[in-house]
């Protein structure tokens, strides 16, 4: 009885470390691209409709990716943020269906 405590325990502390990287890492992207964007891009973060990060099932650091809508801009933007440089890049953007690479 004590072991199958012991296992479980193991378990849930592994899966909520597991879930708390995850976060941690969608956390990160969204602040980097945020800041990239207010203070690089110069947009106004009034201006910024929507930015949601999100898992892209892509290799590396492009995993990481955060979605961006912009007001009055038809596209939807896909950065990413690169480790080993510590820059936001952008990965893509839609217009009109169809998906452009930088």
């Amino acid at each position: 009885m004590k072991k199958i405590v012991i296992i479980i325990l193991f378990l849930a502390l592994g899966i909520a470390g597991f879930s708390g990287y995850i976060n941690y890492k969608k956390h990160s992207a969204k602040a980097a691209v945020e800041n990239y964007l207010v203070n690089e891009k110069h947009i106004s973060e009034d201006n910024i409709e929507k930015i949601s990060p999100f898992m892209g099932n892509l290799q590396g650091d492009k995993n990481w990716l955060v979605y961006v809508k912009i007001k009055g801009d038809k596209k939807k933007y896909y950065y990413y943020k690169n480790s080993k440089n510590n820059k936001v890049i952008l990965e893509s953007y839609i217009l009109n269906g169809k998906e452009y690479g930088k």
